[in-house]
């Protein structure tokens, strides 16, 4: 039996492929590189494919037992979501859909989903609960929540059984520094913060001062990727026990400002570096925490790394010695 982790060799499957080795699991890394780096598939089987080319996938399940498969291989950049739509719906979609078949076809029915917090659109209240309404504001965020509903009708009419997590803001790095994150371009907020630390960028910019958060900026969730990598196996024994499918947030409830982040990032780090402070961007919410109360109860899920600085410390770690 082995695990199929689609886009294995991105930022946070990679972290998922290094848990599931440590917990004993053979996995089988498909990923297309377009993102993903080679040299974070550091355990188990790679094999080079892509998902809208339905032979790769046909290849793997005919060489191997597949007893689940973990789905990370989506774009996921929402301005370029908003730019080319079609280029998102189909690989995040259509894609999955080609997947889904092929599972199908060799009778493998578990899968576990990389799932966001961009389904719920802009929040009627914090902390959000999987029970308030989806309205995705951006075609990526329409993408996750096309693909949610289809595993519904998935499992009524074929028994697949899932797990859907939705993440807030993956942060961090594995602990022991042999992987981390690395986007190109990048948009995340902590990997741009200590570029400006390390004298990569000139600067730092804060994309609005005058939000209703006790310091003016954009308030986040951020979770670190350790921790959604323990979630995800607990995800997966989850779908083992039986269970058929559910939807679960993945976050620490714990709301950090962009100038929290800063911040931190300066204590870590040790070092100053130029701040620039200019207008919004639309479509910003001025908060997004996520309740982890569901994950807590039914998969036994809890965060360990919920400090600001903890998360950005593993991150600085990784940012000085990065291979990629």
């Amino acid at each position: 039996m082995a695990i199929l982790v689609c886009g294995g060799a991105g930022y946070i499957g990679s972290h998922i492929n290094k848990q599931l080795n440590k917990d004993g699991y053979k996995t089988i890394i498909f990923d297309n590189l377009v993102y993903g780096h080679r040299e974070a598939v550091k355990w188990g089987e790679f094999v080079k494919g892509d998902l809208s080319i339905i032979e790769d996938i046909e290849a793997v399940f005919k060489n191997n037992t597949i007893d689940a498969v973990f789905h990370f291989a989506a774009y996921a950049y929402v301005g370029e979501s908003v730019d080319h739509p079609e280029k998102y719906y189909y690989n995040n979609v259509v894609n999955t859909l080609n997947l889904l078949s092929v599972m199908k076809k060799y009778g493998c029915k578990k899968i576990i989903f990389s799932s966001t917090c961009a389904t719920y659109g802009e929040p009627e209240r914090v902390p959000i609960t999987e029970d308030m309404p989806q309205n995705p504001i951006n075609p990526y965020g329409m993408t996750k929540l096309t693909v949610e509903r289809i595993f519904r009708d998935y499992k009524r009419a074929y028994g697949l059984q899932f797990a859907v997590l939705r993440y807030f803001n993956a942060a961090g790095a594995d602990p022991e520094c042999e992987i981390g994150e690395s986007h190109n371009p990048e948009t995340h907020i902590i990997p741009l913060v200590l570029d400006a630390a390390s004298g990569k960028r000139e600067d730092i910019k804060v994309f609005g001062t005058d939000y209703d958060t006790l310091d003016g900026s954009c308030v986040r969730d951020y979770i670190h990727v350790s921790d959604l990598a323990d979630a995800h196996v607990r995800a997966l024994h989850y779908l083992e026990e039986g269970n058929e499918g559910d939807f679960f947030n993945l976050g620490n409830a714990i709301g950090t400002s962009v100038l929290e982040v800063i911040d931190s990032a300066k204590r870590v780090t040790g070092k100053d570096f130029k701040v620039t402070l200019t207008d919004r961007r639309p479509g910003d919410p001025a908060k997004l925490v996520g309740s982890s109360d569901k994950a807590q109860l039914i998969l036994g899920w809890k965060p360990r790394y919920g400090d600001i600085d903890t998360i950005i410390s593993h991150a600085w770690k990784w940012h000085e010695n990065s291979e990629y």
